[in-house]
């Protein structure tokens, strides 16, 4: 394990975004290169572990301009530039299926009862490139406790906003608009699964997923679905976007397993943002210890 449970996190080693902005000010009033400014002092929000050293954030402007947000295109550098101008205010989120409390909130009263926290997790992706960043959010079983799901709720299903006229790769048939993702009830209520509003001390940028998102920290980066206005509890299993799109390539379930190829690329090593060399990907990216029992006894091979 490299990465600490959220627990174990003092927020205190999360340097809030008005420190670093004022240490960013300094520091360019020194001059010095762009790139070192977007480190938190530090960084130490990762603690070694079995003899591993520490693990550096990833810098806030790679986080912010090296993205997968297949609404404002498919380049890494389109969703910073495509989303610039995205309206997320006001924002309402459609609570619904077998839950005892049914509802359309609007983003405030939604985020009202709970506190936001900063969570270091990895974010690891397909395409064998990975992250670690400063999340802001609370756990999704707060919100689940809240609505009360019923016995019939067995998974929760994630709805990304449609609006073609803001998400121009909408308009492209690049998949099966709008996106869709989810999760089995037992991994949502699992304490590292977040519902995430901001990152680095600062409410998410649009190309991040604002305002509201998922990050499930053992699985691709493609489950943490973005900009969602709907959350769905479901008796049958969701055919996510990437199932829809590519059934043989992308499986419900997603979890990090190096010994798992996709077709076209192996996935036993991933490179770090900022790092030339690559590294053994870690089984469920690294979180095995909290994580594995919610697969016992089921094959990972067939139940990708």
């Amino acid at each position: 394990m490299l990465i600490r449970r959220p627990d174990d996190i003092a927020s205190s080693e999360i340097t809030p975004y008005d420190v670093y902005l004022n240490r960013r000010r300094f520091i360019e009033a020194m001059a010095v290169g762009a790139t070192s400014l977007l480190l938190p002092a530090g960084v130490a929000a990762c603690a070694p572990t079995d003899g591993q050293e520490k693990e550096e954030l990833t810098p806030y402007e790679d986080v912010t301009t090296y993205n997968n947000f297949y609404e404002f295109g498919t380049a890494k550098d389109d969703p910073s530039r495509n989303a610039k101008n995205f309206r997320t205010h006001p924002w309402s989120i459609a609570v619904e299926g077998h839950v005892q409390k049914p509802a359309v909130y609007q983003l405030e009263d939604f985020l009202q009862p709970y506190a936001m926290e900063d969570h270091v997790y990895r974010l690891r992706c397909v395409e064998a490139w990975s992250m670690v960043i400063p999340w802001r959010g609370f756990p999704l079983r707060k919100l689940i406790d809240t609505v009360q799901p019923t016995s019939r709720a067995k998974y929760v299903e994630f709805t990304t906003l449609l609006d073609p006229e803001q998400m121009p790769s909408q308009r492209r048939p690049i998949l099966d608009w709008p996106y869709v993702e989810g999760l089995r009830l037992d991994e949502a209520m699992h304490p590292l699964t977040l519902l995430v509003t901001g990152l680095y001390g600062k409410d998410l940028p649009n190309q991040n997923g604002a305002p509201l998102r998922v990050v499930v920290p053992w699985k691709y980066g493609f489950k943490s679905i973005k900009s969602i206005v709907k959350i769905r509890f479901v008796e049958e299993q969701p055919v996510t976007a990437w199932m829809r799109a590519g059934p043989n390539e992308y499986g419900f379930y997603s979890n990090v397993n190096p010994e798992v190829d996709h077709p076209r690329w192996s996935q036993a090593r991933e490179r770090r943002i900022g790092e030339f060399r690559k590294r053994p990907t870690l089984m469920f990216n690294g979180y095995a210890d909290q994580v594995a029992s919610l697969y016992k006894g089921m094959d990972l091979r067939k139940y990708f």
